[in-house]
């Protein structure tokens, strides 16, 4: 017998996206207005799927599990780098202080470096965005960012 709840095409897409995104936000698309977003929204909202935080909604455990999927869990040592305890690791470069670019060079200078899960943890950006903005450092700045595997197998930049 299959337990998992049936899901409208709507609620799954909401839900599939939202567990996507690092932070489990649920954005619902531009082209659902009015009484169809409330609808939708109410109907997650009443079973558990999303809850309520800061003006916008996230997925629950409930909701990572009515599409068949977990939590993410972040791997130990992730935490948001505080750029002004940081400020004097940006010594040189120049990208202006307490932006989501100087938390990308502050994590990159760590001398473990960091991944692209902690990069995103970090700036709260997309991975295709972490990779522009490592792109960016590497043309603009001229910053010599490398990339190795870690034991895990996971892709490591460095500022070396």
């Amino acid at each position: 017998m299959d337990t998992t709840p049936k899901l409208t095409p709507t609620q799954a897409l909401l839900l599939r996206a939202a567990a996507r995104r690092a932070d489990g936000r649920v954005i619902p698309p531009e082209t659902l207005r009015g009484g169809a977003r409330v609808k939708v929204l109410t109907a997650l909202l009443d079973r558990g799927w999303i809850e309520p935080a800061d003006g916008y909604h996230v997925l629950t455990d409930a909701g990572y599990a009515a599409i068949g999927q977990q939590r993410p869990v972040p791997p130990d040592g992730v935490a948001k780098c505080d750029t002004t305890d940081g400020l004097q690791l940006l010594e040189g470069i120049p990208v202006r202080p307490g932006t989501k670019l100087a938390a990308l060079v502050v994590a990159l200078r760590r001398p473990q470096g960091a991944t692209s899960l902690q990069l995103m943890l970090a700036t709260g950006w997309q991975p295709h965005s972490v990779r522009g903005a490592i792109s960016a450092l590497r043309r603009r700045l001229g910053l010599n960012v490398t990339l190795t595997r870690n034991a895990a197998g996971e892709r490591v930049y460095r500022i070396g």
